[in-house]
């Protein structure tokens, strides 16, 4: 069951913006970022069809999920604003 979403803003990017990635498109922007909440947001590629047969056994996915992907360098650059705790 989806839980009843409450207003969010975007709090903000974790890491470099795309343009300071290289990308100079809008089709070559992964993004991650910290919404007010708490909870964080991504911008990837949906490759749900193509990864959900391969989840490890103990991995789930609800119906109204996606498996989204980012690049390492989108991740490994935004690692310095990812809080520990």
């Amino acid at each position: 069951m989806r839980h009843a979403l409450s207003p969010v803003s975007f709090r903000r990017r974790l890491g470099d913006s795309p343009s300071q990635r290289g990308s100079f498109s809008c089709e070559t922007c992964p993004d991650l970022f910290e919404l007010s909440d708490g909870s964080f947001a991504v911008i990837g590629t949906d490759r749900t069809e193509e990864l959900h047969d391969l989840l490890p056994a103990d991995a789930g996915r609800a119906d109204y999920e996606r498996i989204v992907v980012i690049t390492r360098d989108t991740l490994l650059r935004a690692k310095r604003d990812i809080p520990d705790a």
